[in-house]
């Protein structure tokens, strides 16, 4: 999430509130979070000199401004340049498709690559355990479970298939000289 807060903060300085908005209107549809752990990312943020307070508004709740600072600027671009890791490729690939228009037209197309090969590299494991899957006897007690056991399989199979098409596609557009 600290490195969600950084991407949002990047495109314009923020208070909590419209961390939490933005959150709500458009992060959402790739990362959920509540305002309790947006808020402990800040302070972890703050804490580590990723962010600091930019100005405080006036009025009675003096709501903080936050503002990435040069280091954040540096631990940013190597989160979104560096190997996307974690359990879920989706996870770790949508924030970054998400914030890709921060980073330098050049260093774009690395990154879609090398979301490509997380998911080729998920499909693999997804297909080997697929071979081993089909290789069982199933009893016949438990072929209806099964089926949808297979199916959730198939499922996964079918959206890396369709994540790695989509991601080598919008990686070739991004190589067009027109682009």
């Amino acid at each position: 999430m600290a490195h969600v807060i950084l991407g949002l903060l990047l495109i314009r300085r923020q208070s909590l509130y419209d961390l939490i908005k933005a959150f709500e209107s458009g992060v959402s549809l790739f990362y959920s979070a509540s305002s309790g752990s947006i808020k402990r990312a800040l302070d972890g943020l703050l804490a580590r000199g990723l962010i600091d307070v930019a100005h405080v508004e006036p009025g009675a709740r003096g709501r903080k401004v936050y503002r990435v600072t040069d280091a954040g600027r540096a631990e940013f671009r190597a989160w979104m340049t560096g190997e996307p890791t974690g359990a879920d490729p989706e996870v770790a690939a949508l924030p970054r498709l998400y914030f890709l228009g921060l980073l330098e037209p050049h260093e774009r197309v690395p990154v879609l690559r090398r979301l490509t090969e997380r998911f080729e590299q998920d499909l693999a494991r997804l297909t080997a355990l697929e071979e081993k899957v089909d290789a069982q006897d199933v009893p016949e007690e438990h072929r209806d479970l099964y089926t949808h056991q297979r199916a959730t399989l198939d499922y996964g199979i079918a959206t890396h298939r369709f994540a790695i098409d989509w991601f080598r596609a919008h990686a070739d557009e991004h190589e067009r000289p027109d682009h």
